[in-house]
C-alpha cells in the first residue's frame, strides 16, 4: 500500500514537473525571423490575389460601418462640433499605431497572422496565444452584434414591401423572442445572414474581396453623397461655440471613437494573399486608415453644421438630420449605406478569423485541421465554417445588448 502511494505521489510531482516545463518552454520559444518568413507556397495553400486596391477596401470595409451614421452623431452631442478634432486625434494615434503595424506587416510579409504572428515573434508563444484568444473573444462577439445588427436593418428593407410591413415576426429580424428574463434572445435571420457570408468566403478569396469591393465602393458613394448634399444645408452659425463643454469632452469622445479606426488590422492579415506584400500591405494599411479619417472628418462637419449639437438624435442622427431637413431620400440611402457597410463590416471579420485559426493550426497551437487549405478553392475552408458556427450560435441566442457589454475587451490589449 504504501509502495502504491509513493508511486502516485512520484507520477503527480512528474507530471507537475512536465507541465511546468512546458510552460516554460513555451515562455522562452518564440518564431524566428526565418521561420516566419517561409511562406506555405505549395499548389494548395493560399493564393495570392490580393492588390493595394483590394487591401484598401479590405480595410476601410472592415472600419466603415452603421457607426458613422450612428457614433459621429452620438459623440456631437458631448463633444459639439469639436467632435470633428475628436476624430482626427483618434485618427492620429491610429497612423502612429497603423505605422507599427505597416513595418511588421513588410518584414513578416509571407505569412497570415497580424498581431498574433507579431506577438509570437517578439515576445513568445504563452503571450502569442493569449493575444489570439483576446482577439477571438473580441471578433466572435462582435460578429455576433454585428450580424443582430444587420438582421434589423434587413427586416426594415424588408418591410418596405406592403404585404410585410409589420409582418415581420421579432424572431426573424428585428431584436429577437425573449426567453429567461431576456438572457437569451432567439433570432433565426442573423445565422442565415451569417451561413450566406460564411460560404462566399469559402468559395474563395477572388470571389468574397469581390463581395467586399462593391459593398465598400457603394457605402463610400453614399456617404461622399451625404457629405455633398448635406454641406448645401451647412449654417456655419451651428458650429459656434465649436467646445461648448470643454477641451476635456474632446478627448474623451476620441477615446470613444478610437474603435472606429481599428479595421486596418485586416489588412496585415491578408499578408500571405497579397500579390507584393512587402510594398502593397503598408500602402493598404495606412491607405485605408487615411480615407475614414476623410470620410468621418466630413460627415462630423456636415451633421454639426446642419443642426445644433444639442438637437442631435440619439439612434439614427444622420438620418434625422436630413429628414429635419425635408430629405427624406437621403435618409433611405443612408438605410442602404449601413446595410452595405454592416455587410463589409462582418465580411472581413469573418475573413480575419479564419486566417487567425489558420496561423495557430500551422503552428501547431490547435489542432491540425485548422491548417488545411481547400487544393482547389483556396480557402480555410474548416476554420472559416468554424467561426461561421461560433457567430451564427451567439447572434441567434444573444441580442445586441448583451453581446455589446464586452466587444471591445479583447482589442485593448491587442492594440
Amino acid at each position: 500500500m504504501a509502495s502504491t502511494m509513493d508511486d502516485s505521489r512520484h507520477k503527480d510531482a512528474t507530471s507537475s514537473s512536465t507541465c511546468f516545463s512546458h510552460f516554460c518552454s513555451s515562455a522562452l520559444r518564440a518564431k524566428t525571423l526565418k521561420s516566419s518568413s517561409s511562406a506555405n507556397n505549395s499548389s494548395d495553400g493560399l493564393i495570392r490575389r490580393l492588390g493595394v486596391f483590394d487591401l484598401i477596401l479590405l480595410g476601410v470595409g472592415a472600419s466603415i460601418g452603421a457607426g458613422i451614421f450612428v457614433v459621429t452623431g452620438t459623440v456631437a452631442r458631448d463633444a459639439g462640433p469639436g467632435v470633428t478634432i475628436s476624430f482626427i486625434l483618434a485618427g492620429a494615434s491610429c497612423v502612429l499605431n497603423a505605422l507599427c503595424y505597416a513595418e511588421l506587416a513588410s518584414r513578416f510579409p509571407a505569412i497570415v497572422g497580424g498581431a498574433y504572428l507579431y506577438a509570437y515573434t517578439a515576445f513568445n508563444e504563452i503571450t502569442a496565444f493569449l493575444v489570439f484568444m483576446q482577439l477571438m473573444l473580441d471578433y466572435h462577439i462582435g460578429a455576433a452584434s454585428i450580424a443582430r445588427s444587420l438582421a434589423s436593418y434587413v427586416a426594415t428593407i424588408f418591410e418596405l414591401i406592403p404585404a410585410l410591413k409589420g409582418n415581420i415576426p421579432p424572431w426573424v429580424g428585428h431584436g429577437g423572442q425573449e426567453f429567461f428574463g431576456g438572457t437569451l434572445s432567439i433570432n433565426i435571420l442573423a445565422p442565415i445572414l451569417l451561413a450566406v457570408l460564411t460560404v462566399i468566403l469559402c468559395l474563395g478569396v477572388g470571389e468574397s474581396s469581390a463581395v467586399n469591393s462593391f459593398m465598400t465602393a457603394a457605402k463610400v458613394v453614399i456617404v461622399i453623397f451625404v457629405i455633398i448634399v448635406g454641406s448645401f444645408k451647412v449654417d456655419v452659425d451651428n458650429w459656434s461655440p465649436f467646445a461648448p463643454n470643454g477641451v476635456k469632452h474632446i478627448f474623451t469622445g476620441a477615446t470613444v471613437v478610437f474603435f472606429a479606426y481599428v479595421g486596418f488590422d485586416a489588412v496585415a492579415n491578408s499578408a500571405e494573399e497579397s500579390k507584393r506584400p512587402q510594398r502593397d500591405l503598408p500602402i493598404g494599411i495606412l491607405g485605408s486608415l487615411l480615407v475614414c479619417v476623410v470620410l468621418y472628418v466630413g460627415v462630423c462637419l456636415v451633421i454639426t453644421g446642419m443642426v445644433p449639437y444639442n438637437l442631435l438624435g440619439e439612434d439614427a442622427p444622420l438620418s434625422e438630420a436630413f429628414t429635419s431637413k425635408g430629405l427624406k431620400y437621403v435618409s433611405i440611402l443612408i438605410s442602404i449605406g449601413a446595410v452595405a457597410g454592416l455587410t463589409t463590416t462582418l465580411l472581413v471579420g469573418l475573413y480575419v478569423q479564419s486566417r487567425l485559426y489558420l496561423g495557430l493550426g500551422r503552428d501547431g497551437l490547435l489542432p491540425s485541421i485548422f491548417a488545411k487549405v481547400h487544393p482547389i478553392r483556396h480557402t480555410p475552408i474548416h476554420s472559416q465554417i468554424w467561426v461561421g458556427i461560433v457567430a451564427a450560435v451567439l447572434g441567434g441566442l444573444f441580442n445586441v445588448h448583451i453581446l455589446s457589454h464586452i466587444l471591445s475587451v479583447g482589442s485593448l490589449p491587442v492594440l
